[in-house]
């Protein structure tokens, strides 16, 4: 996601994400997709961490958790985890994990970007193990500009998307988040993947394409090719 900027009370980091506002959020389902699709145990390293989101709760599940992030504010508010300060793109550990994670849909950054993300995911992978990924769904992009403009989350927080503009392959957005007195803004750019391209993309990184994990297709996973 390309040409990312945020704004709003407290640390941004550089792309465009407010680490006050994202140590708010709560999962919305995604530790138990990625717990129901891996082995038991199995040692995760979550790749663009951020506070622990979602790692936090897979930790809790009995998974040995190691997570990466290139911002030292979003890495402070999970103390609680064994945490890497490193861009994600140059990360090269000494050791390999049974899961390797790329959430929040950093795979749908531009084609550069996203090589150097797969590249980090397929180096930390074990041979025998496996690699889960989110996505923007296909689909999504060309409804976007169509769905409500205004949403309330669960725990309080207002969403609005104050503008959505569909680019093909791109799709150009800038959405506001209010929760209490607090505004945040984010403005990003996101590059759909087909589900026929999916395969291709993955091969460029010595990875093959598993299964969808969603019926929505927002959830995969990846092996070692």
């Amino acid at each position: 996601m390309d040409d990312n900027v945020g704004t709003g009370p407290g640390v941004i980091t550089n792309d465009g994400c407010a680490v006050d506002f994202y140590a708010l959020l709560p999962t919305f389902g995604e530790p138990e997709i990625v717990h129901a699709a891996i082995p038991a145990e199995a040692s995760i390293l979550e790749l663009g961490v951020g506070t622990g989101r979602l790692l936090r709760p897979l930790a809790a599940l009995g998974h040995p958790a190691t997570g990466v992030d290139d911002s030292a504010d979003m890495l402070a508010r999970s103390p609680d985890l064994e945490t890497v300060l490193s861009p994600i793109e140059s990360l090269r550990l000494d050791r390999k994990f049974d899961v390797v994670l790329l959430a929040s849909t950093m795979i749908n950054s531009g084609p550069p970007v996203r090589q150097g993300f797969l590249d980090t995911v397929r180096h930390h992978v074990k041979d025998d193990g496996m690699a889960v990924f989110q996505q923007n769904p296909p689909r999504w992009f060309e409804t976007v500009e169509d769905a409500p403009a205004e949403r309330e989350e669960p725990n309080g927080i207002k969403r609005i998307i104050r503008n959505a503009r569909w680019d093909p392959p791109r799709l150009h957005a800038k959405v506001e988040y209010q929760f209490g007195d607090n505004v945040w803004t984010h403005a990003w750019t996101s590059y759909r993947i087909r589900d026929e391209e999916m395969p291709a993309i993955l091969a460029g990184a010595n990875l093959r394409f598993g299964d969808w994990l969603t019926d929505d297709h927002a959830w995969f996973t990846a092996y070692p090719a």
